[in-house]
């Protein structure tokens, strides 16, 4: 047969209509594939969508610390914030922390300090500069985040996500008001400036850690390591030490609440989620408390909504780099196919 399928040229033919019927399957399968990347690259993964949950209710925790702040000093509070969100985490998670080990311990408390320094200086810095110059320096943890990747660990940051940094940079400068603001390295300034690199190395360090450790352990552990060494801290900034009121305790209890929920989303998020799209994520926070402020009566000027739309065209250009890694392994998929 095959000899006769070679003299009659049927060998040639059958070989063309496999080739006529292959081809449809192979496009068939590119674009299935190409159709299921495109659909799952349109929207946000679990985690993703938990961090911009967190991110709405730490913008709304802006509000509550304003108003605790008027009975309170500054590291007392974070320690008393960060000791309920401890105690909090501990009782959902005590049967866990018997299995604490070692690097756990250690990663905890490593995390644990960028958290004071974050938010211990930045409040430190308020009083004594400006919020909306608090909150320009602040944002500086933005292009820290992949700078200090850069600086540290060496990865640098694609075209996409450096674009979207610098857009999420603009948009917070906008919403944060530093018109006629000056930078002139006063106390307060270093202080909030310490701050920002500290809460980008939160980011990076939840990242680093977070696939080789327990979330309940370690939350616990940091919490527990940025309440001692807030507390710590009331001796040498020579705070007094407030009068009992229900004001300090309820918003103690309820930051306290809102810090370990959004600890504990941070560790499980940040398995799966870059520190580039969670710094994204966490640019929105500016927003959620604008939201909030204009719920409470406050109304955001014309250049702040300016900002808003930045940074969420920050968020959109992020997406970019996702679809266009797609598309390329699409392409590589059908080059692959086809030889």
């Amino acid at each position: 047969m095959h000899y006769i399928a070679h003299l009659a040229g049927l060998g040639s033919i059958l070989r063309n209509i496999r080739r006529i019927v292959r081809r449809p399957q192979v496009a068939r399968k590119v674009m299935t594939s190409l159709n299921s990347s495109q659909a799952s690259s349109r929207k946000f993964s679990k985690a993703e969508c938990v961090l911009v949950l967190i991110t709405m209710v730490w913008g709304g925790t802006f509000l509550l610390v304003q108003h605790a702040m008027t009975v309170s000093g500054p590291m007392f509070f974070v320690g008393l914030r960060f000791a309920a969100a401890a105690i909090i985490v501990a009782l959902f998670s005590w049967r866990h922390l018997r299995e604490l080990t070692l690097f756990e311990l250690k990663a905890g408390a490593f995390i644990g300090v960028a958290i004071m320094l974050g938010y211990g200086l930045q409040t430190v810095g308020l009083q004594s500069i400006p919020s909306s110059q608090s909150a320009f320096i602040t944002a500086l943890y933005v292009p820290f985040v992949p700078l200090l990747q850069w600086l540290v660990l060496g990865r640098r940051p694609g075209l996409m996500p450096s674009v979207g940094i610098m857009l999420a940079f603009t948009g917070l400068m906008l919403l944060s008001g530093p018109a006629g603001a000056s930078f002139n390295f006063s106390p307060g300034e270093i202080a909030t400036l310490i701050s920002a690199i500290a809460i980008a190395a939160e980011i990076i360090l939840i990242s680093t850690y977070a696939g080789q450790v327990d979330v309940r352990r370690v939350t616990v552990v940091q919490l527990a390591t940025t309440s001692v060494l807030s507390f710590l801290l009331v001796v040498p900034t020579q705070e007094v030490i407030p009068d009992f009121s229900w004001l300090l305790l309820c918003s103690a209890l309820g930051l306290g609440a809102a810090s370990a929920a959004i600890q504990v989303a941070m560790n499980w998020a940040q398995k799966s989620v870059s520190p580039t799209r969670a710094t994204l994520i966490y640019a929105g926070e500016p927003v959620w408390a604008g939201i909030v402020g204009r719920i409470a009566g406050e109304r955001l000027p014309a250049i702040a909504l300016v900002g808003a739309g930045l940074i969420v065209a920050a968020v959109i250009v992020s997406e970019l780099k996702t679809k266009g890694k797609a598309v390329a392994a699409e392409k590589a998929l059908e080059r692959e196919t086809q030889g």
